[in-house]
């Protein structure tokens, strides 16, 4: 052999070290994970604690000298969280379906394959199911930097009783689907707001004209996979499981296109020192009252990160605000800013905090 063979053998040799070390340890930390989770059985606590999730992810991420980037560390430990879930009682989680949404590969990324996750066809569903008991947590999307609030989930906040406990940035990258080469391709399936986030692509390669719209990317793989040279755009987990290949990666006019979505359940989450608190709240029916509650906020140095408006449909011309402000509820000066907003409000309900997200995933 070589002397570039004998280098290449002692490599490989020493990966086996480490990957028989890394099988031990992981093992060892699930069996930690699984007395955790006895423990909890006994004491009716949770087995999804996101303040907990959020302070071990930070700490791997604060000790991750490389060279693997941070974006592999958090998938790395995301599913070995979502594997010690499954030895403790694993989390029902819905989401948005069809089965290959986008909701369903944010849900993915958030609490990894081993959780047991629950399709549904409304975002009211998702809320209501949470309600009844029959799932842990749902997974909803808030915000689109392209679209903006998503109504249907704002008009659910409005007569739920759920609370907020995480969230989770999501790069939305559209793929191109199929089993045939570009040039076979006759048409092309998709929603037709994906359609228009990939216009210029469409309109560049001359398929504009094969587009037809239908209900989700999800429908539309499943179409694609069952007709010949039919296409689809959607995500790369549609691709996964409906047997797709990516005829064309990252066909998206803006690369920067990212959905924020929250994970509801029925209870906040404890402080982490980087949280955010969401509002929902009718302002007092006089003249300034929406700026009284924007002047508290500023007055006690508050930031906010999110508002929008939404009809009550209680009575007409009648606004419900959303508003995320930097801060934990908990804490002493949130608490005091939130008293403070409610003497100039009809109503008003924190939603929950939550640890705030700051990669995107």
């Amino acid at each position: 052999m070589s002397a570039s063979g004998d280098e290449l053998a002692a490599l490989r040799g020493r990966i086996d070290e480490i990957d028989a070390q890394l099988v031990r340890l992981v093992n060892e930390r699930a069996t930690i994970a699984a007395n955790i989770g006895k423990l909890k059985r006994q004491t009716g606590d949770a087995t999804y604690v996101p303040d907990r999730e959020r302070a071990v992810l930070d700490k791997v991420l604060a000790i991750n000298d490389g060279p693997l980037g941070d974006g592999t560390i958090l998938a790395i430990y995301r599913e070995l969280m979502s594997g010690s879930f499954s030895l403790e009682r694993p989390p029902r989680v819905a989401y948005l379906g069809p089965p290959g949404s986008f909701s369903h590969l944010a849900a993915r990324r958030k609490f990894g394959s081993s959780v047991e996750f629950e399709p549904l066809k409304h975002i009211a569903a998702v809320f209501d199911e949470i309600e009844r008991g029959h799932v842990d947590l749902g997974l909803v999307p808030i915000e689109n930097t392209l679209g903006g609030g998503v109504v249907d989930t704002l008009d659910a906040f409005v007569d739920r009783e759920v609370r907020i406990c995480a969230e989770i940035n999501l790069s939305v990258q559209h793929h191109l689907l199929g089993n045939g080469p570009l040039d076979r391709v006759e048409k092309i399936y998709s929603k037709p707001e994906v359609f228009a986030q990939c216009q210029r692509w469409l309109t560049e390669t001359g398929h504009v004209t094969r587009t037809i719209a239908v209900a989700s990317t999800s429908r539309a793989a499943e179409l694609a996979a069952g007709e010949e040279n039919a296409a689809a755009i959607g995500s790369e987990l549609a691709s996964e499981i409906y047997g797709l290949r990516k005829i064309c990666d990252r066909i998206e006019d803006d690369p920067g296109n990212v959905t924020r979505f929250l994970v509801v359940g029925r209870q906040s989450a404890k402080p982490t020192g980087n949280d955010k608190t969401a509002l929902l709240f009718m302002a007092s029916d006089k003249p300034g009252s929406l700026v009284e509650v924007l002047d508290v906020l500023r007055r006690a140095n508050i930031n906010m990160t999110y508002i929008e408006s939404r009809p009550s449909r209680r009575k007409k011309f009648e606004y419900c605000f959303f508003v995320d402000i930097e801060g934990h509820a908990n804490t002493a000066e949130i608490a005091a800013a939130i008293e403070a907003v409610r003497q100039h409000c009809r109503t008003l309900n924190v939603l929950g905090s939550f640890p705030r997200a700051d990669e995107i995933v």
